[in-house]
């Protein structure tokens, strides 16, 4: 089963690979860290192979890099091989060949920083550059600074379990360390539109439109080096190359794909955008009322990103058996009316759950999906008449974890095996 942990991103258009490639030798950074390469030449470094101090600042002075970053360039130029670290000092590298290595190598140096406090000098915002990143990755079109610092606040409270008086203070100095992560962040080559000003723009624009504070996206090096490290982490983030080909699938197409696991999270979204919500709705219906517990499970996966345009087809199901607890569950979800779900209905719901295991083949079946609401819902289950009721029952009976629910659910599929004798 899939990792619960595991997000989806939207696809993203990937730039030609020769266009990326050419790219990575404008970026700041790589070109900093090629001079200091040379500059360096041969000389003498500290035990952890970094400059001396004395070199650190002739470096920073020659080559009009600025000190504070010194330290990431010069990482950089050893991780590329652009310089060698021996017994005796440094000496010439002969550098990484392939231009998407370098860069990607060059990217995972500066997400390393992060771990460490040292990017960007704002320890929250280092904290939380991932997330910023990924956000910006969702957000193709650009992002106002007090959308990600808004967000960046949130996650801080939420995650971190921020007091009012810290998040007060990070209210007056998140303005600054964004503008400053920003222009680091355009100097590692990952975001392009900062501009001069920026940082006085978001502080009157906190909070608000943030018509001032400019829009912040990735370069096209920045898109391929945030999804490299997003599929690096087990993430659904695929390119439109990957998944275009789904959106002309049927909608049982789509499902068996999905169920197969050749189509993700993110091929279903592309499909759906293909289609009108209510057409798409009265496809995915008709798997759901037909098809087998996995199926419908799928579909109505799917189903579950439709918002109430789709209402008309969704309200339709009401009259199918298979399909109508769900598309009660599904208006009422959203406000819209919808009968009510008696605890048996809850029961049959909990069936058709479980009962997706019986057509994945899960060698190993875990039934943590219902979370703690299964040992309740047990006796109710042989009351159902849902056509996998018996064989739920035998499943959680034979291997479930806790004998007292594999006990009950024994127990229950005697009774339940009685009445139809």
């Amino acid at each position: 089963m899939a990792d619960s942990d595991a997000l989806t991103f939207p696809p993203v258009e990937l730039a030609p690979d020769a266009e990326l490639g050419t790219a990575v030798s404008g970026v700041p950074l790589l070109a900093d860290a090629a001079r200091l390469a040379r500059w360096a030449g041969v000389r003498a470094v500290t035990d952890e192979g970094h400059l001396t101090s004395e070199d650190a600042v002739a470096a920073v002075a020659g080559l009009g890099l600025r000190a504070e970053w010194l330290r990431l360039v010069w990482v950089v130029a050893v991780n590329g091989r652009l310089v060698e670290i021996t017994d005796d000092g440094t000496r010439p590298g002969r550098g990484i060949g392939e231009p998407m290595e370098l860069w990607d190598g060059a990217v995972m140096d500066v997400l390393d920083r992060t771990e460490e406090g040292g990017l960007t000098g704002s320890a929250v915002v280092d904290e939380h550059l991932t997330e910023i990143l990924a956000t910006m990755y969702s957000v193709r079109d650009g992002m106002r600074l007090p959308a990600l610092a808004s967000g960046i606040l949130q996650a801080h409270e939420v995650g971190c379990e921020a007091r009012p008086a810290e998040l007060r203070r990070l209210r007056m100095s998140l303005p600054g360390e964004l503008d400053a992560a920003m222009r680091l962040l355009e100097y590692c080559g990952l975001v392009e539109g900062v501009v001069d000003g920026l940082a006085e723009g978001f502080a009157d624009g906190f909070g608000a439109d943030g018509g001032r504070a400019g829009l912040v996206r990735l370069t096209p090096l920045g898109v391929w080096a945030v999804r490299r490290d997003l599929l690096r982490e087990g993430h659904d983030a695929p390119s439109m190359h990957e998944v275009a080909g789904f959106a002309e699938l049927s909608a049982a197409e789509l499902v068996d794909a999905m169920l197969a696991g050749r189509a993700s999270a993110s091929a279903a979204t592309l499909w759906l955008e293909r289609r009108s919500p209510e057409d798409a709705a009265r496809d995915l219906v008709k798997i759901a009322a037909s098809g087998n517990a996995a199926q419908r499970g799928t579909a109505g996966t799917v189903l579950e990103e439709l918002g109430p345009e789709a209402e008309t087809a969704v309200r339709e199901s009401l009259d199918e058996p298979m399909m109508w607890r769900y598309a009660a569950a599904w208006l009422g979800v959203r406000d819209l009316a919808a009968p009510a779900l008696s605890e048996d209905d809850g029961a049959w719901v909990a069936v058709d759950t479980l009962a997706v295991l019986l057509y994945i083949g899960s060698a190993s079946p875990r039934f943590d999906i219902l979370g703690d609401d299964l040992p309740s819902l047990v006796p109710a289950m042989g009351r159902v008449d849902h056509p996998d009721a018996l064989a739920v029952l035998d499943l959680l009976a034979e291997h479930h974890p806790d004998p007292v629910v594999a006990k009950t659910a024994r127990k229950t599929a005697m009774k339940a095996r009685s009445k139809l004798e």
